[in-house]
This record gives structure tokens, sequence and C-alpha cells, in this order.
């Protein structure tokens, strides 16, 4: 397990002086390429072979987003990983309590090819020997429930962009989440459950439409090209065992 202390900025803040959704969800990917960093496998790790491990699919529980100024501890760890894919678990803890728990699958992305491949074998280092976080298991594959409505459509820009020249994992959550809040639709309190699922690559220019459907306590967005493509579907949910 790979951990990191860090302390609530204030410009990571939403209106009510907690932790935005889409700051936490960089706190966790910034946990992995901590991990990353210290093992002597950083960003530049595979970049030099033309793969990069690109983020598929993620659930996150959260069962209180922290406020301004509370120190939080996060950790992460690899549970699984074959020549396929990884699974890695993350959580974040204040107040010597487990706060938000993940659960993830990744892939290596052949950036020449634009498809994924097989796992090189050196990156089995980052199996942990520990088991999966305590939670559901992730879905395959999100369907939008019902009739969807249509949301202002936008363009990628380069402040969406990461270092692989794509839309950063967290943009397209802050894209849903805006896309609701722009038909007038609160995004549901904490405890919540996000899921995210990533099925094409947005670059820099490409025209993102999203299209929102109202799903068992709460919503589905999906992010589309406009023609039918989807470039990921977010659903966000009140989680009801602890509402």
């Amino acid at each position: 397990m790979f951990s990191f202390d860090g302390r609530i900025r204030y410009s990571e803040c939403d209106e009510t002086g907690r932790l935005s959704l889409f700051s936490l969800m960089n706190y966790l990917q910034d946990c992995s390429t901590f991990q990353s960093a210290g093992m002597g496998l950083g960003i530049d790790g595979l970049a030099g072979r033309g793969l990069a491990w690109v983020l598929a699919n993620w659930r996150i529980e959260v069962d209180m987003l922290p406020p301004f100024g509370e120190d939080v501890t996060v950790s992460t760890w690899c549970y699984e990983m074959s020549r396929a894919h990884a699974l890695r678990s993350f959580q974040m803890e204040a107040g010597g309590r487990r706060i938000v728990r993940a659960n993830t699958q990744w892939f290596v992305y052949d950036t020449a090819r634009g498809r994924a491949t097989r796992v090189p074998e050196d990156q089995m280092v980052y199996l942990a020997g520990e088991p999966p976080i305590d939670m559901p298991p992730l879905t395959r594959r999100l369907v939008p429930e019902g009739a969807g409505r249509a949301c202002t459509a936008l363009t990628a820009a380069h402040r969406d962009l990461d270092t692989n020249h794509h839309v950063n994992n967290a943009r397209y959550v802050a894209f849903a989440l805006e896309a609701l809040d722009g038909l007038g639709i609160a995004t549901p309190e904490p405890p919540l459950a996000l899921q995210v699922q990533y099925r094409t690559m947005a670059f820099l220019g490409d025209r993102i439409v999203p299209v929102a459907h109202e799903c068992a306590g709460g919503w589905d967005v999906d992010l589309t090209d406009g023609a039918g493509r989807t470039y990921a579907l977010v659903r966000i949910q009140q989680r009801e065992e602890l509402a």
C-alpha cells in the first residue's frame, strides 16, 4: 500500500467549503502517480515506450467530503494484475476513519496503435498482494436508463488535457456535473456513489454533447460526440444504505 498525507486547500473546495468531487478525484489520481514516481516509474516511465496506463472504469463511494483545512490520508494499492489489465483500490481517511473508497480498472494503452495492449512484465511490481477494498464489484458496462435530455455542448480545451494529451479523467465528471447544473439539477449529497466508464478518448477541440438520463437515485450523464459515440458515461447516485 502507498499513502500520502494532505490538507484540504481552499482552492480545492466547492461553494459549501468542502472538497469538491472534481478535487477528490484528483487526490485519488495523484496518489497513484505519486506511487509511480516513488518507484522510479513516473509519468515518463512508459511514455518512452509509446505506452501509457489509462483508467477505464471506476466506482467511488463517498461517505462525506472533508471541509477546508481537514487533514487527510490517501492510499492506493494494486490488488490484481494480469497481462490484460490491473485492478486498484483507493481510500481517503480523515479524523481516524475512512470517508471515501474506490475501486478501479486500468489498461495499458499503445499510443501508436491507438488501442489497449498487453501489460509489460515489469509493471507487475505494482501488485501489492493485499485484498481489494470492501466494495461492490465494478459494473461491467453502464447503460443509461430512460429518455435523455440534451445539455449544452462544449469543446475540449487546453485546460482539460493531461500529459497523455487527452481529456483528464476528472474533467469528464466536471463536464457531467456542469451539464446537470445547467438543467437545474443539484448534485446528490453524500453518502453517494460515483461511477465512470471511459469509452473513447476526447482530444483538444473535440465537441462533447452531454445527455442526461434520470436513473434510480440519481442521474446518468452520457458524454457523447453528438453522433452516437460515447466518450464517457458518468453515473452519480445517492447511496441508500447510508442515506
